[in-house]
């Protein structure tokens, strides 16, 4: 049996890979999890499930138990939605997005309970500032990262004190895939700018956040949802306000 162990759903790419990354670094043996196979042939710890199909997730459970003996930490980091304008976004799509991004870590968080009961361990949600803020064009996501951190605030009354449930509000982030998910050099220094930190985040600093919520060191944090945005956005009415006084 390993000594720490976790599961890492969409854990072989993007935000997912650093996590999976820093999690080894700090002694877990790590399996992700996606729905297609692991294209680098250097993870041996992959699984290939899609986890919007129940079924799915209780022979992943299964099998990170079969494996690695034990659960001490689960990463519900898998999401993410295309752009879809709410009034014309069919109801299989709507559908399909809160599989995902919601009902899928429920799932996973209910199959590993008494897993990570035995070992004292938690589970930590990967949210999104979308939850917290209106997300024009991607309604349903929003929706379901809102109600994921509701989810992990009540469970953990739920679990606790034997499991702790805590998310992560993330902000913008860079990862392989940011050109295509912000746009050019240009336009990410420009949402950047508008940024407390004045960048995007990297995706280790989103792993460092999950380290630290799994870890004796957050003992005492659970139901939290810890925003990784860098500070947030500036509100955009300040800037409405300047120009129309310069005006």
């Amino acid at each position: 049996m390993v000594a720490k162990s976790a599961l890492v759903t969409g854990g072989n790419r993007g935000i997912g890979l650093a996590i999976s990354n820093r999690l080894r670094e700090a002694g877990y043996a790590v399996i992700t999890c996606g729905r297609s196979a692991d294209s680098s042939g250097q993870n041996d710890s992959h699984i290939v499930a899609d986890i919007r199909d129940p079924a799915q997730c209780a022979a992943l459970i299964d099998a990170v138990i079969a494996r690695n003996g034990r659960l001490d930490l689960l990463v519900n980091n898998a999401g993410g939605s295309p752009e879809a304008v709410a009034a014309t976004a069919s109801a299989r799509f709507t559908e399909r997005i809160i599989a995902l991004n919601l009902l899928a870590p429920i799932e996973l968080a209910r199959l590993a309970y008494p897993h990570l009961r035995a070992t004292g361990g938690s589970v930590v949600n990967i949210a999104s500032v979308s939850a917290q803020r209106a997300s024009p064009g991607t309604a349903a996501y929003a929706a379901a990262k809102a109600g994921l951190v509701a989810y992990g605030r009540s469970v953990a009354h739920e679990w606790g004190p034997e499991v702790r449930v805590n998310a992560i509000a993330v902000g913008y982030v860079e990862t392989e895939t940011t050109e295509a998910t912000y746009g050019d050099t240009a336009t990410q220094q420009a949402i950047g700018a508008n940024i407390a930190a004045r960048r995007l985040a990297h995706a280790r600093e989103i792993a460092e956040a999950v380290l630290f919520l799994g870890s004796d060191a957050a003992s005492y944090i659970t139901g939290s949802t810890l925003n990784v945005d860098g500070g947030g956005e500036r509100p955009p009415f300040l800037n409405i306000v300047k120009e129309a006084a310069a005006n």
